[in-house]
């Protein structure tokens, strides 16, 4: 926000909460790699591959999921979250304010893999649930009325998980600004250079 309390993004430039969010609904399938670097370069962003596949090594991105693309002999192509355009534009926030590798890899994995393990669960199950589904043992009637209720649960799920989100991003804050009041005061140098 500037002081005029506009939205924008900041001297990095960085993304604001509305592109963001823009984003993830726009894509709430998931987005490739090559997609993610790209939101970036389109904004004069550095972002390489091989620094997104850094940073899935580190942890601080999630892994992909295979998705089968449609047609015969396409194979398949790994999906990420959207809102892993949400985390790459905080680890790029944290280096501007000098947190350490350290510091970054653990505002991320204090809950996110178990938010992340949560959503993909969910996932497969719903992804289960309509596969059996297509099972001749069901009527046209009764498929269509069980897979409305499939979708409503994923909606039911998809909030529950934006919600988890959330409260994970209240109790995380004030943790790591004392975090980066402690970078701050001790005048460390960053060690998040050789994540670019």
């Amino acid at each position: 926000m500037t002081s005029t309390g506009r939205e924008t993004r900041d001297e990095e430039g960085l993304l604001p909460e509305g592109e963001l969010a823009e984003l993830e609904r726009r894509h709430s399938e998931g987005l490739s790699a090559a997609q993610i670097v790209e939101v970036f370069r389109g904004r004069g962003l550095r972002l390489s591959e091989a620094t997104f596949r850094k940073y899935v090594q580190q942890g601080l991105l999630p892994r992909s999921r295979r998705v089968g693309r449609k047609g015969k002999h396409q194979g398949s192509m790994g999906l990420y979250p959207a809102t892993a355009v949400r985390r790459i534009n905080e680890i790029k926030r944290m280096m501007a304010e000098s947190y350490t590798i350290e510091e970054i890899q653990r505002a991320f994995l204090r809950f996110t893999g178990d938010i992340e393990a949560v959503g993909r669960g969910l996932q497969e199950l719903f992804t289960g649930f309509s596969r059996e589904l297509r099972a001749p043992e069901f009527d046209a009637a009764r498929r269509k009325t069980l897979t409305r209720e499939i979708e409503d649960a994923r909606k039911v799920a998809d909030d529950l998980i934006g919600r988890i989100e959330n409260l994970e991003r209240q109790i995380t804050q004030p943790l790591e600004r004392a975090a980066r009041a402690r970078v701050f005061s001790s005048g460390a140098a960053g060690g998040a250079g050789d994540l670019l």
